[in-house]
């Protein structure tokens, strides 16, 4: 299924892998928490491409849901990503009529990742959802990784949990990585 906002794999579920993809409007100088020792980064202007997932264990609830609302948020009274209402409402259940509400007065930035969102010059305006409660992360991003249409700011950025990869990259071409995306995913996704 693919909208505007969202392109969604695999079938319902409250969890799964995310790719976060994110227009930078101007050049930023950024630390990402302590990465590198808060060693400074160079983030050009132009199109990232985050991935993330969002698996939930044991606990309760929806994850997914949970996971990509914090990441639409912002911190500070800051305004949220404008996909956020767009991701609430992707996930409201009707047949219960709830939604899933985060907490955003006080959002701790805690992830690499975090440190990018939360600058109003970063903003999501796509998510592809894997709903599925495979680990497929370090599948995504060893594909994206390998592409022509990505490139690196600084190795395994946005991967504190993983020794082997990357989960921000640089894109130079949506449409590629989007084509590249719809042929890997669906056999990752077979039984």
């Amino acid at each position: 299924m693919t909208g505007l906002q969202f392109t969604i794999f695999g079938n319902p579920a409250h969890e799964g892998t995310y790719a976060l993809l994110v227009h930078v409007s101007k050049p930023l100088e950024l630390a990402f928490g302590r990465f590198q020792g808060g060693r400074v980064i160079a983030v050009p202007e132009g199109d990232y491409i985050y991935i993330g997932s969002a698996l939930g264990g044991k606990r309760a609830g929806n994850p997914l849901a949970q996971r990509l609302l914090r990441h639409a948020s912002r911190s500070d009274g800051k305004n949220h990503h404008a996909i956020r209402k767009s991701v609430e409402n992707l996930f409201y259940d009707p047949a219960t009529s709830h939604r899933n509400h985060i907490s955003t007065g006080g959002k701790k930035l805690h992830w690499h990742i975090d440190y990018l969102l939360d600058c109003t010059e970063a903003e999501i305006d796509h998510i592809i959802i894997i709903q599925s409660p495979r680990r497929l992360e370090e599948n995504i991003s060893g594909l994206l990784g390998s592409l022509e249409e990505t490139s690196l700011l600084a190795y395994r950025l946005g991967a504190q949990d993983s020794r082997r990869s990357t989960h921000l990259l640089k894109l130079s071409s949506r449409e590629n990585m989007f084509l590249n995306l719809r042929n890997a995913i669906p056999p990752l996704l077979e039984p």
